[in-house]
């Protein structure tokens, strides 16, 4: 038998190479066990590892070994109940061994493998392929980021960045202008020495001849004499430190907090936003998270407030909506920011607010923001906010989601449709 063994040198985190080779392999089963996870975790377990079980099937190592060939008949040693060509019954009701897995009314099954990812990697599975949509609006005033730009050739730089072919190239064009003048005068004086030589002999030719060749001579030493490179010809990559364009964006999370949510429908809300919360502040660098609760008033408020404060009181939806609107005038420009909102409620309004809603959303907050992303929670019927919401959304498909979450299972997945990443 034979054996292929990677002996490619690990960095300085002995197995991480081999780690990260594994978790691709089996990328596909590692995310499904992510998903369940983050669907059934609480607030506080959200950002720790997990532990994820693999069919042993499903991890097995191709071998390379010889093949008996052609047809062969044997029994075993230790065989006390079959010949040659019998055959053998399958085991009935788990019969056919002893194992450490529970009493199946199957013949066969398969064995597991678990292991633990770090709190890094479950992010990394958690939010793979996740984008916020038409993130397009760059601002280069106050730029922090800086990147090395190519730009051009110089004669002058750091030897580590010298260009050979740049500098070979200058080298010998260097040459061919020194020697052009020699090589001319040679080619003049050899065609009059090949004349001198088949004319008679005679003493002004003799001494023209041995006059001739001296010249010759002189100047193919000349010529000899050029050096094949100098330094006036060593040319060098040029870089420049330019500021580099980076998105800024703001996310508005707009949560319910009214009477009308029970504990169970706030969690949920809590939950969805958390997971809103990590995507943003680990994806992306320039952006800003809003916080705003809101019953009959609204309020601006910091992230332990919105998401561990107990006050409740009834429901005026367009509060939040006026405070955000007002937020975005005063200190998000439209045309710097890329803005972003996600409300969630379980779709209780009084009846008359949830038109004016619909009118704040498609006059004031929809031309200026990327896009705006509604979840209500509720397994009941949709209520007078969903109806009007549902009119924004034929308006402005491509800047208006909604989507409805009746359990804990549902976060996760509606979660990854409304952000998933969308091909440009």
């Amino acid at each position: 038998m034979s054996y292929i063994i990677d002996r490619r040198l690990n960095g300085r985190h002995k197995s991480m190479v081999n780690r990260q080779r594994f978790l691709d392999r089996y990328k596909a089963q590692i995310r499904q066990s992510v998903g369940e996870s983050a669907s059934k975790r609480s607030i506080t377990d959200m950002e720790r590892g997990e532990s994820v079980t693999l069919p042993t099937k499903d991890i097995s190592e191709p071998t390379f070994h010889h093949g008996q060939g052609g047809a062969r008949d044997m029994v075993h040693p230790g065989n006390k109940e079959f010949i040659a060509g019998d055959k053998v019954p399958r085991p009935q009701g788990g019969a056919g061994g002893k194992g450490s897995g529970k009493a199946s009314n199957q013949g066969d099954g398969e064995d597991e493998f678990s292991f633990t990812i770090s709190q890094e990697e479950f992010l990394n599975f958690l939010f793979e392929d996740l984008a916020l949509p038409n993130l397009i609006k760059r601002r280069l005033a106050g730029i922090e980021t800086w990147e090395w730009q190519s730009a051009g050739i110089v004669s002058e730089g750091n030897p580590a960045k010298i260009n050979i072919v740049r500098s070979l190239r200058a080298a010998t064009s260097r040459r061919i202008a020194l020697g052009m003048g020699k090589r001319r005068s040679i080619n003049e004086k050899e065609a009059e020495l090949a004349e001198l030589l088949e004319q008679e002999t005679s003493p002004e030719r003799v001494a023209r001849i041995a006059e001739l060749r001296e010249e010759i001579t002189k100047l193919r030493n000349r010529l000899e004499r050029i050096p094949f490179i100098d330094t006036f010809d060593l040319r060098y990559n040029n870089h420049i430190k330019v500021a580099k364009p980076s998105a800024q964006a703001v996310m508005f999370c707009i949560m319910d907090v009214s009477g009308s949510m029970s504990q169970a429908t706030k969690d949920m809300a809590k939950r969805f936003f958390l997971l809103l919360y990590l995507f943003l502040k680990r994806n992306y660098k320039k952006i800003e998270i809003v916080f705003i609760r809101h019953h009959t008033s609204a309020k601006e408020v910091d992230e332990d407030e919105f998401f561990y404060s107990r006050e409740t009181g009834g429901t005026i939806v367009s509060s939040a909506l006026k405070l955000m609107n007002e937020i975005i005038t005063a200190r998000y420009p439209a045309n710097e920011w890329n803005i972003y909102g996600a409300q969630a409620s379980d779709g209780d309004n009084w009846s008359d607010d949830s038109p004016l809603c619909q009118k704040i959303l498609c006059e004031q907050i929809i031309p200026v923001v990327q896009y705006f992303s509604y979840i209500e929670i509720t397994p009941r019927q949709h209520q007078a906010l969903w109806l009007a919401y549902e009119e924004v959304e034929a308006q402005f498909p491509d800047y208006f989601a909604m989507q409805q979450i009746v359990e804990a299972s549902d976060i996760y997945p509606v979660f990854r449709e409304l952000f998933a990443r969308k091909p440009a």
